[in-house]
């Protein structure tokens, strides 16, 4: 079994902790990164920093929305994550971010940052669903003001963007198709929207429509698609792009069904 010294995959790890393997522990930060929707560059740059603290010279690494590649060394083979969920998670690439930075500072070992890193993982979404569908529905009344709807427009967009957004993150866990979940979503809140309006709860349709969608929008996506694409990572950046594209087709087509037959 090598140890770190060696430009081979196995590093001795803590007492009573095994053996690490350098590949992996560089797969596993790259793999929560992508999935929690980091950039393709900044999953590169963590993935490269982490192989040199860990004495892994000339490794490459290939990074796509969907797929991380990975060759520890000339010599070495090379590994390969297929990434199948992503979301949205800033708080956990910072933590492994902070991880990456820390093993190459020499602040952290390969075993604490292995079982840091494991603890991140099993940690799950930082706040509970109940958390995401209120903020989402108090951001929709904020956005509805903000695109000039009146007061008496406010509630209405609140009770739309949470009935929406729940709509959307029940959908994306039972049939696991992001743009089925995203067109149901809208669909949903165009309903409610001109059921509000024609009851008199609400005045301006598409001053609700317009800011209970926003937490759907895929803002990030966008600007990760639009500095990938600035980095040169010219696939990840047009798939990406691609990606926000049917996002967005989606909301417009839901919104259009209702609009249309109602």
């Amino acid at each position: 079994m090598e140890s770190l010294e060696t430009p081979g995959y196995m590093v001795a790890g803590a007492a009573g902790q095994g053996h690490i393997d350098p590949a992996e522990l560089c797969l596993l930060a790259g793999k929560m990164m992508l999935q929690s929707g980091a950039e393709t560059y900044r999953v590169e740059d963590t993935m490269t920093r982490m192989a040199e603290a860990m004495n892994l010279g000339g490794s490459h690494s290939y990074v796509t929305p969907t797929v991380i590649m990975f060759q520890p060394g000339s010599s070495l083979p090379a590994k390969l994550i297929r990434i199948v969920e992503r979301t949205t998670d800033l708080a956990k690439i910072a933590a492994v971010n902070d991880v990456s930075r820390k093993l190459a500072s020499k602040d952290m070992t390969p075993a604490d940052a292995r079982a840091r890193l494991t603890d991140i993982e099993r940690s799950g979404n930082q706040y509970p669903i109940w958390l995401q569908i209120v903020t989402a529905a108090a951001a929709s009344g904020c956005f509805t003001y903000m695109f000039q709807g009146s007061m008496a427009d406010i509630l209405p967009g609140v009770l739309c963007g949470g009935a929406g957004f729940a709509m959307f993150l029940a959908l994306q866990r039972l049939v696991k198709v992001k743009f089925f979940a995203e067109f149901s979503a809208s669909f949903v809140i165009g309903l409610l929207a001109v059921l509000f309006v024609k009851i008199g709860f609400g005045q301006v349709l598409d001053k609700i429509v317009i800011g209970s969608v926003m937490p759907l929008v895929p803002g990030l996506l966008i600007t990760n698609a639009v500095r990938d694409l600035m980095a040169g990572h010219l696939v990840s950046g047009l798939s990406r792009g691609a990606e926000a594209f049917l996002t967005a087709f989606a909301i417009g087509v839901g919104i259009a069904v209702v609009v249309t037959f109602f």
